[in-house]
Order: C-alpha cells, then sequence, then structure tokens
C-alpha cells in the first residue's frame, strides 16, 4: 500500500514540476516591448555605425534572462531598394523560434522566405549586448522582423 501512495506522489510531483517548466519557459520571462522606448537601428553600410530606421506598429516581446528571447514584429515604410544601399545586409541570418503565442513572428517562414530571396535580412545592431547582434528581415512590402542571435564571438 505505501509503495502505490509513494509513487504517485512521485507522479503527482513531475507533473506539477514538467507543468511548471514549460510555463516558465514560454510565458514567466517575456514582457512586452514598449513601443514608444523601442528604437529599430541598422547598421550603415558607410560609417559602420547604426542609425534609427522607421518602424511603425512595432510589436515586440523581450525577456531579461536572456539576450536571445527578443523578437519583434514592424511595418517599415523605408523601400528595400533604398535599404539594400545603405545598409549592412546581413549573410547568415537564422530566425530563433519565438513563443506560439506570439503570432507575429514566424522563424520558420521568415527563414524559408530569406534562403529563396523573397525578405532581406540586416544588420540591425553589431553586439547590441556581448556576442549578440540584432538582425532586421525585411520584405519588399515593408513588413520587417527583428531577433538576436550570437555573432562570431560565439562560433566554434
Amino acid at each position: 500500500m505505501s509503495g502505490k501512495i509513494i509513487g504517485s506522489l512521485i507522479v503527482a510531483i513531475s507533473l506539477i514540476s514538467g507543468v511548471a517548466i514549460y510555463w516558465l519557459q514560454l510565458y514567466a520571462f517575456y514582457d512586452p516591448v514598449n513601443a514608444e522606448v523601442e528604437v529599430m537601428r541598422m547598421t550603415n553600410v558607410v560609417t559602420g555605425e547604426a542609425e534609427e530606421i522607421i518602424a511603425d506598429d512595432l510589436e515586440g516581446i523581450d525577456a531579461n534572462s536572456s539576450p536571445l528571447r527578443f523578437r519583434a514584429c514592424f511595418t517599415t515604410s523605408s523601400s528595400l531598394a533604398m535599404l539594400t544601399e545603405t545598409y549592412v545586409v546581413h549573410e547568415e541570418p537564422t530566425p530563433l523560434t519565438a513563443p506560439g503565442w506570439f503570432d507575429c513572428f514566424d522563424a520558420v517562414t521568415i527563414g524559408h522566405d530569406l534562403e529563396q530571396g523573397q525578405a532581406v535580412a540586416f544588420l540591425g545592431e553589431k553586439d547590441i549586448r556581448d556576442g549578440v547582434d540584432r538582425i532586421i528581415a525585411v520584405y519588399p512590402d515593408g513588413r520587417a522582423f527583428a531577433w538576436h542571435q550570437l555573432n562570431e564571438k560565439y562560433d566554434e
């Protein structure tokens, strides 16, 4: 009889722990980005400095627990032709997946579109945090998506 109680207790504690870990990973640490405070920047080809770009309808999430948790969706009225002539194109963009509840950011679709040339990735800001760059992908219709990814500091 006591073996059934102990076994049930172990199963119950495991289930509670699993639910808690799931919730912590997907919901607990994310905060909405303040669209009035957050500024989108891209690195200028000539100066190498990050310059503010037009970013309307900004919706984003971030977390203090990791610099890689930043994701944002916005629109820009700047043309893709002007952006490619003015800002550094990023050669190895790797969109990182966002939590399922953050619907505007679909890393798989963005990654596929970047590979197919349907969008262009730019270096937003180099070392926005130590060893982490902000990457911005822009579509011809003005839709844009931003995320953070590790830079060459952490390449093996």
